[in-house]
């Protein structure tokens, strides 16, 4: 059943990594740069992010197919960075 919280839930996930991932770059951005530790996780936030964005967009396909949104389903990295652009 479709819950409209989820879509809150999924767009408040997004918020929290997009504040994470300007945190980080402000750091970067004293003059030291990204440790490598730093850049390992801005990379793990765009995969974070890739994977809540296509979660929406499911929903959102599913919705417009008089579908259940709940239907959607995370899907593993490698799958959602595979995708051509």
């Amino acid at each position: 059943m479709d819950r409209p919280d989820q879509d809150l839930d999924i767009f408040q996930a997004i918020n929290a990594l997009s504040q994470e991932e300007e945190h980080l770059w402000a750091s970067a951005g004293d003059g030291r740069g990204l440790d490598p530790t730093e850049r390992q996780r801005l990379e793990a936030i765009r995969v974070e992010l890739d994977r809540a964005y296509d979660l929406l967009h499911q929903r959102a396909a599913l919705r417009a197919a008089g579908r259940d949104p709940s239907e959607a389903r995370e899907r593993p990295a490698d799958i959602v960075e595979r995708y051509q652009q």
